[in-house]
């Protein structure tokens, strides 16, 4: 027996001094054990203590680490915690402040935000999980703005786009404009009626400031602006908001927004503003109605066939009011500035205060309860908006100053000498 384990001295040597023992020789103690070797015998081959032998012994094998459980403030709460953490959508610091008002655990936020962080991977999934769904012809109209920059007149403008597209068929309208104001939704809702030839059921619009004056996001109740209440009952539909911080409840218009960026503007340059104009209702035309759309498989144009008798007609309704009442004071080249352009005035008004309306399309100058000019309202940006009437009576008004009579210079002849003049003045200078 002696001979035949005369290597183990060698083969444990090389285990001397760690902390652990292998498996390897954890094997070796239970065979010598069987070869019968004692505890003691065995500690001092693999240089252990004899518990640890007798430990590996009365266990027959290798122990697993046991590590030993830690309590923690959090004992007990972990389902708490789970609903708190995906009804505040993740936000650690709203769940520690509760923790302290409702349980009285006062913890640092770093410990909160480990404890829940098994759970982040399931909450942005949950906020990336979409439904597709599809709505009936005539049900629903999707409307978004979207900004870019656009080279107009040499100049790169930030220009704002309404994109409105029908849920069923995907036809789209565009409007662009240079602000992003109330108005500016109204038009261009008032367009996409008109270029569709009806008005939907319902209208599922973003949270802007212009339209919605409130919306919570755990309740969903939604209290839209007065004026925006007037308008749809004015056409006969229904606004809808979507979800608050989740814009891919209006994924087709969403999509719609990017599609025209990204075809119709990008890279293109335009003499003005009615160029760009023009050019976005021929590429809604040729291009946008026309082509195969990705998720329908079919032209909007041909699907807006089973759409555009489901919508509401129009009957010749006008445009819904939209009136802005300002007060601008006359400047010294006779005109008054709006939203960067400038509209001229009687020149005789110049420093004095006077009211300008804004409605259906017209620029309507008032002073003194009368009307002094009357312009169509410019869709460009830094143009002058001129009446030649206004500046009857002015000098250049016909475009060209008028020069001072010429000055006839004497032949050299008949000019006197200098010493002349210092004669009769009495001497020289």
């Amino acid at each position: 027996m002696t001979t035949e384990l005369s290597a183990t001295p060698a083969f444990s040597g090389t285990m001397q001094g760690e902390a652990m023992l292998q498996a390897e020789e954890v094997v070796a103690m239970l065979r010598l054990h069987e070869r019968g070797w004692g505890a003691k015998r065995i500690a001092q081959e693999f240089g252990c203590a004899r518990n640890t032998v007798r430990r590996y012994l009365r266990e027959g094998g290798v122990i697993a680490y046991r590590q030993p459980r830690r309590r923690t403030a959090f004992d007990g709460l972990d389902d708490w915690l789970r609903e708190r953490f995906f009804r505040h959508g993740g936000n650690a610091d709203v769940i520690r402040q509760e923790l302290a008002s409702e349980h009285g655990i006062v913890i640092g936020l770093r410990s909160v935000e480990l404890r829940v962080q098994r759970w982040r991977r399931e909450l942005k999934a949950q906020k990336r999980a979409t439904i597709r769904f599809e709505t009936a012809p005539g049900h629903q109209m999707q409307i978004d703005f979207g900004d870019t920059r656009v080279w107009i007149g040499g100049e790169r403008v930030r220009v704002h786009l309404f994109v409105g597209t029908l849920g069923y068929s995907r036809r789209m309208h565009i409007r662009p404009s240079l602000r992003e104001r109330q108005a500016d939704w109204f038009e261009g809702m008032e367009g996409s009626f008109l270029r569709f030839g009806g008005v939907p059921a319902e209208v599922l619009l973003d949270n802007a400031k212009a339209l919605v004056e409130h919306h919570d996001a755990v309740t969903r109740e939604v209290k839209f602006n007065a004026r925006l209440h007037a308008f749809a009952r004015y056409w006969g539909f229904t606004p809808r908001a979507c979800a608050p911080y989740r814009a891919r409840t209006k994924g087709k218009d969403e999509r719609g927004v990017g599609y025209v960026k990204k075809n119709a503007i990008a890279g293109r340059r335009f003499e003005n503003w009615a160029a760009f104009e023009a050019h976005l209702d021929r590429w809604i035309r040729e291009v946008a109605d026309q082509r195969e759309h990705g998720t329908t498989g079919i032209a909007p144009s041909e699907r807006f066939a089973a759409e555009a008798g489901a919508l509401r007609p129009l009957a010749g309704r006008a445009p819904f009011g939209q009136l802005r009442d300002l007060v601008r004071k006359v400047q010294a080249d006779c005109a008054i500035d709006l939203d960067t352009n400038s509209y001229s005035v009687p020149w005789r008004l110049i420093g004095e205060t006077v009211q300008v309306v804004v409605l259906a399309g017209r620029v309507i100058i008032r002073h003194a309860g009368q009307v002094v000019a009357d312009h169509a309202l410019c869709r460009g940006r830094r143009q002058r908006i001129v009446d030649r009437a206004h500046f009857v009576g002015v000098a250049g008004a016909d475009g060209v100053v008028r020069a001072a009579a010429p000055i006839d210079i004497l032949p050299p002849t008949l000019l006197r000498p200098l010493a002349e003049y210092e004669a009769v003045v009495g001497g020289g200078w």
